[in-house]
């Protein structure tokens, strides 16, 4: 027993590291998971006290189990069955491909680093940018909503910011799983998005089984309580319209309630407006080519990036206007459902969706003057153009906040015609202000993100 045994180095080395990841595995891991996750455990505990809605069990399962949850979903195993028969390819070969989407699919939520590091990100940036604005919210209709009902918010897509302007504004209210496309599964984004809660989704998937697993997904989640974000619209506005809705997740979210698990669902409608969307020229341009794909111009992006850099360091950059939220009237499912306007229907409940967002659309004084100056047969003196904004006839619907001031205030006008100016989209002449006729286009979409408001420019 006490006799040398001789050894090779290289078998010495293998042996010594077979050593260590056993030890790791069975003995360094398991104790190293449970002290994060206890210390997780008494972060959500906290967080959940302040929150109007706290965060559901659901959301804080460990993204293996949650996988493993979802592909053996009764649902899931018959849609597989099915694909396997219509295809005729083998089960097993199905099931590793519902297994890929669900891992796909299925975000890894950390309260540590949604509510340390997204919020504050979320907030700097909103801010840094903007001038960001909240303006109308029912506070007694949000806050009596069940607390067992699931939120759903839905909202209108402007710009990219709108998922950083959200998180900001409701960070006091829920943690939200968004709905997330393509464009931000690439790695290390997606691993950053899928950490804060969001779920890929592919918009323009024709694939069936693909379907089957992430309708199952959002079921799952919708009847444990989670809080979501969603953007009917599919995708950001190319015009600057508020578009008609695509109905996918939103027909996921009513089987759902439609298979009576008790729990109500109800959905906030999000209104967001901007005096300036980052990528407003991008969108134009792939809304005259028809196709709804935006290839990033890294040189065009770095040479923006230096030049907002070099006017931060000189103090000169001038945030890009308001950036408005407003909350429209809380749609209970459940409410709808015995309102006697028919059959509760994925298209019906869209449009009134839709329609609730439309009638508490923020009016911003970069989009009034725009609509001013469009509507005018010539150019028009700073005095008209203040004159004609302030008398722009928008009803609120809900109160006081849907329009900027109702009616703006003098130097808020000011500022939207400097802001335009400065863009080269106007010009000013002796005989006041004019379109510059190749910038119309640009003018159009900012004006055509309050049409839906109403009112008339005089």
């Amino acid at each position: 027993m006490t006799q040398s045994v001789q050894l090779p180095l290289w078998l010495l080395i293998l042996i010594l590291a077979f050593a260590a990841v056993t030890f790791a595995s069975h003995f360094l891991f398991p104790s190293v998971r449970w002290f994060f996750r206890r210390r997780m455990e008494r972060v959500v505990a906290r967080l959940n006290e302040r929150l109007e809605r706290p965060i559901e069990p659901f959301k804080l399962l460990r993204r293996h189990d949650m996988i493993q949850r979802l592909i053996y979903d009764p649902g899931v195993i018959e849609a597989v069955a099915e694909h396997a028969r219509a295809t005729g390819t083998p089960e097993e070969v199905v099931f590793q491909r519902a297994r890929r989407y669900a891992r796909e699919i299925v975000p890894s939520f950390s309260a540590t680093l949604y509510f340390g590091v997204a919020i504050r990100m979320a907030r700097l940036l909103s801010r840094a940018f903007y001038r960001v604005r909240l303006g109308h919210a029912d506070e007694a209709a949000l806050r009596g909503i069940s607390p067992d009902a699931t939120v759903v918010f839905v909202m209108n897509h402007r710009s990219n910011m709108d998922y950083v302007l959200v998180t900001y504004l409701i960070a006091e209210r829920a943690a939200l799983s968004y709905a997330v496309g393509e464009w931000a599964r690439v790695w290390p984004l997606s691993w950053l998005i899928r950490a804060m809660g969001a779920y890929f989704i592919r918009r323009r998937s024709d694939d069936a089984l693909y379907r089957r697993v992430l309708a199952r997904y959002v079921r799952m989640a919708t009847a444990a309580g989670v809080a979501q974000a969603v953007f009917p619209e599919g995708g950001l506005s190319l015009d600057g319209r508020v578009g008609a809705p695509k109905l996918g997740v939103i027909s996921y979210i009513l089987s759902a309630f439609e298979e009576g698990r008790g729990r109500d669902v109800v959905f906030v409608p999000v209104a967001l407006n901007y005096d300036r969307v980052l990528e407003d020229r991008m969108l134009l341009a792939a809304g005259r080519r028809g196709k709804r794909r935006f290839r990033p111009r890294w040189r065009s992006a770095l040479r923006y990036l230096a030049r907002h850099l070099w006017l931060r360091l000189r103090g000169r950059f001038l945030r890009y206007g308001h950036a408005a939220v407003n909350f429209g009237r809380p749609l209970s499912l459940s409410e709808f459902a015995g309102s006697g306007g028919g059959a509760l229907t994925a298209g019906r409940l869209g449009q009134e969706l839709m329609a609730r967002i439309r009638a508490v659309m923020p009016v911003l004084p970069v989009p009034l003057v725009a609509e001013c100056l469009l509507a005018a047969e010539g150019p028009l003196r700073r005095d008209e153009v203040i004159a004609r904004v302030r008398a722009r006839r928008c009803p609120p619907p809900q109160g006081e906040g849907v329009c900027f001031g109702a009616p703006p205030p003098r130097g808020e006008v000011e500022v939207a015609i400097g802001h335009l100016l400065m863009r080269r989209l106007v010009r000013e002449g002796p005989e006041g202000l004019r379109v510059v006729e190749e910038e119309r286009p640009l003018l159009g979409y900012y004006a055509a993100s309050i049409a839906c408001c109403g009112g008339d420019a005089r």
